[in-house]
């Protein structure tokens, strides 16, 4: 995506929403993640994908996208590139989530919104009110359970 003032910003309220994906994942051994790239088992990531996000979001709001890429070099940490789509209301995220040893990041490649308002702060506002209103929330401090967020 070509960058603009806006990006950083998008990229900042992807990676804040999908934190707690990005942690489930690196979960996983690397050795794993690499050898599902390495041999084009993408069933399996989305899979994988999809149970990671499904504690945090509705269904279908985090996928797997179209493929990834890992970097493993001698002496250095692997780092895995997930290919992912955000699919909140309104809007679809296509986005690389790094997954390191210490660190995850995110860089988003495009963005689409269904109906793009003229204002491009208007777009990143519906942005992160649809990243929110797609995830789980928690109900109490007791209980511990959640509830969806339903779009009004």
């Amino acid at each position: 995506m070509r960058k603009c003032t806006y990006s950083a910003q998008r990229e900042r309220i992807v990676a804040e929403a999908i934190s707690p994906v990005a942690s489930e994942l690196r979960l996983l051994d690397a050795a794993d993640l690499v050898s599902l790239l390495r041999f084009e088992c993408y069933g399996n990531l989305a899979d994988l994908v999809a149970s990671a996000a499904e504690l945090y979001f509705l269904p279908g709001t985090v996928v797997f996208g179209a493929g990834g890429d890992y970097k493993l070099d001698w002496g250095d940490e692997p780092e895995v590139t997930l290919d992912l789509e955000l699919r909140p209301q309104g809007v679809t995220v296509y986005a690389r989530l790094q997954l390191g040893n210490e660190r995850a990041g995110v860089e988003i490649t495009h963005v689409a919104f269904d109906n793009p308002a003229a204002d491009p702060d208007d777009n990143t506002a519906l942005l992160a009110a649809s990243l929110r209103d797609a995830q789980f929330k928690r109900l109490g401090s007791t209980t511990g359970g959640f509830e969806a967020r339903s779009a009004a």
